[in-house]
């Protein structure tokens, strides 16, 4: 870790406030990133509530906006976002298959259509940076445009995570080791 974290006790009133409101949030506890944006208060406050939005009120569940999430740590090698997300993606349903291709930067195969295209659409917006005529219609046509929204703020979202968590080198958990090459 490059970064001393504050303890609550240790915060200005701005950045307790903003703990404060995350740990009273859905999460019950501050997002990782967020203790290094804290150095930031007012990005802090933003940056979390729209984590908050599109982590728990996005018009998809969990199995399906995890992919875009999981898509986004593997290409940023993300541990830290890796490890937090594989285990809400298998909470939320996810076939451990699908997250197993995506480690290991293959192509998963989905029944759903839906999965698919939320795939298709972040490893375009990644890899490709953005989405071509022909996908961003089917996109338009799979997800709506509310849906294809959605998925580029979870995309864009989770990059900032996962760029802060590298940055800032958060370690796993004590006995965790990284699944990431």
């Amino acid at each position: 870790m490059r970064l001393k974290l504050l303890s609550p006790g240790e915060m200005s009133a701005d950045q307790k406030q903003t703990y404060d409101e995350s740990i009273a949030g859905k999460r019950g506890a501050p997002p990782a990133p967020m203790m290094a944006w804290l150095n930031s208060p007012e990005m802090a406050r933003h940056a979390t509530r729209l984590g908050g939005v599109l982590r728990f009120d996005t018009m998809f569940p969990a199995e399906l906006s995890e992919i875009a999430i999981l898509v986004t740590a593997r290409h940023w090698t993300s541990h830290y976002e890796w490890y937090a997300h594989k285990r809400l993606a298998l909470k939320g349903g996810m076939d451990p298959k699908i997250i197993e291709d995506i480690r290991d930067r293959r192509t998963p195969h989905f029944d759903d259509p839906t999965g698919q295209m939320i795939y298709d659409v972040a490893k375009s917006l990644h890899e490709g940076h953005g989405l071509t005529k022909a996908l961003y219609e089917e996109a338009v046509k799979v997800l709506s445009v509310r849906g294809l929204v959605e998925i580029v703020g979870l995309c864009g979202y989770y990059t900032m995570v996962s760029m802060t968590l590298n940055t800032f080198e958060f370690d796993l958990p004590e006995g965790q080791v990284s699944e990431l090459a």
